[in-house]
Formats: C-alpha cells, sequence, structure tokens
C-alpha cells in the first residue's frame, strides 16, 4: 500500500491507496476540492462540514444518473444483439433458401436438357 496526502476543503488527509493509484486518487481529491469550491461560491460559508456533505451528495447523484444510463444502455444492448441474431438467423434463411431454389433450378435444367437430348435423338447433345 502506498500513501499520499490529498487536500479536500482545504485540508490534508493522508490516504493509502494501491500501488499505480496515486494520480487516480489525487484527481479525485481535486474533483471533490473543485466541487466544495463551487458550492462555497454559490451557498458562502454554510460550514465545512455541510459543503464536504452536499459536495458528496452532489456526486452521488450523478454517480446514481450514471448507473441508470448504463443500466439502459446494457438493457439497450441486449435487444441490439437479439435483433442481430434474428438479423443473421434470417440471412441463413434465407442464404438456405437461395441455394435450395438455385439447385432445384439446376436439376430442372438437368432433367429439361436430358428431354431434349433423347426427343432430339442421335442429334448433337445440348449442355
Amino acid at each position: 500500500m502506498n500513501h499520499i496526502n490529498v487536500t479536500i476543503n482545504g485540508r490534508q488527509y493522508r490516504m493509502a491507496c494501491e500501488e499505480g493509484q496515486e494520480i487516480r486518487l489525487l484527481k479525485l481529491a481535486e474533483s471533490l476540492e473543485q466541487r466544495i469550491e463551487t458550492l462555497r461560491g454559490k451557498f458562502g460559508e454554510i460550514g465545512d462540514a455541510r459543503l464536504t456533505v452536499m459536495a458528496a451528495l452532489t456526486v452521488c447523484d450523478e454517480l446514481v444518473d450514471a448507473n441508470a444510463r448504463i443500466r439502459g444502455l446494457e438493457e439497450e444492448l441486449v435487444k441490439l444483439r437479439d435483433v442481430r441474431t434474428a438479423a443473421a438467423d434470417r440471412a441463413k434463411a434465407t442464404q438456405t433458401a437461395v441455394a435450395n431454389a438455385l439447385n432445384a433450378a439446376a436439376e430442372r435444367i438437368e432433367r429439361t436438357t436430358q428431354v431434349l437430348n433423347r426427343t432430339i435423338g442421335g442429334g448433337v447433345a445440348i449442355g
């Protein structure tokens, strides 16, 4: 575990974090500090604890909204995957039907050619 100092609401806190996460933790602390400063600008000096709680609530609000959007996008992704699967199944069925139709047409042409060859008799074979 590594330790770094972060500043939140003008106060320094020593925080533990996993190795390699120091910059991320600093950016998170800076983001919270910036939110607190924004709220301080709107509401003035209403108390450190209250400003910190308000900033935390705005972060939670954004997180709840983001999670709702993620769930909506995940549901949409499932639907799109289902549509893609259905389209692929239809394409495969169409491909099979076309292949079967071509094979049937080739067989009819072959039979017609054989009938014509027998009808013409000893003439030149067609096909």
